[in-house]
């Protein structure tokens, strides 16, 4: 005899301040000459490196990205496509641990760059994912529950073993803040941490038993 079951998928959040910042800089400069476009480029991301290091960041939290150098390709009327310079670019992606002042650290960044300096964006996340991620189980795993019950209470049943249990390896997470182009002030401006969540869905299988 095949025995009843119920499929139910339970969904949990859980919040707390994010403690881990990652940041992606960018170094953009341009030349008549590859070479001088090329050697630019690493100064300049050496500058930044160093004041990162200044402000705490240790090597293991910066790590070259991305390294191009490419031609400067311009269109001109009767000449067609020319070679108007070179432009090289590089990106660190850098993990600043003490969000507080994570503010001090990129403007520093910033100015040691100047104008050749571009911030792709950050994200808000957390050193020990693992004990945030463990509290969104739970809570999915008491809305799944919940659920459960209550159809089990509606087919006039009651809820027996757990046959299976899956998790949704991307549940969905947070948007991360604003790309910002182009660094165009070396001032300071706030990094709020605010609250961030983790998401967390389940799918789980019970056999429905006699009341």
């Amino acid at each position: 005899m095949t025995s009843r079951r119920i499929t139910v998928t339970g969904t949990g959040v859980a919040e707390a301040a994010p403690d881990l910042l990652t940041l992606s800089v960018g170094v953009e400069c341009r030349s008549g000459n590859v070479g001088a476009a090329y050697a630019e480029a690493g100064t300049t991301s050496s500058a930044v490196s160093a004041a990162l290091r200044q402000h705490g960041v240790t090597n293991a939290d910066i790590r070259t990205s991305g390294l191009n150098v490419r031609a400067d390709l311009v269109w001109r009327e009767g000449e067609g496509q020319k070679v108007a310079g070179y432009i090289a670019t590089s990106s660190l992606t850098v993990r600043l641990r003490d969000v507080e002042t994570a503010s001090s650290a990129i403007s520093a960044a910033v100015a040691a760059g100047g104008n050749n300096v571009r911030l792709n964006g950050l994200d808000l996340g957390f050193s020990d994912e693992a004990a945030v991620r463990a509290r969104a189980r739970e809570a999915a795993w008491q809305d799944a529950l919940r659920t459960a019950g209550q159809f089990a209470a509606l087919a006039s049943a009651r809820l027996g073993r757990v046959v299976s249990l899956a998790e949704d390896a991307n549940p969905g997470m947070p948007v991360p803040l604003p790309r910002i182009e182009r660094a165009v002030s070396s001032d300071a401006f706030s990094v709020e941490p605010g609250q961030t969540s983790m998401a967390a869905r389940i799918t789980v299988v019970w056999e429905l038993a006699r009341p």
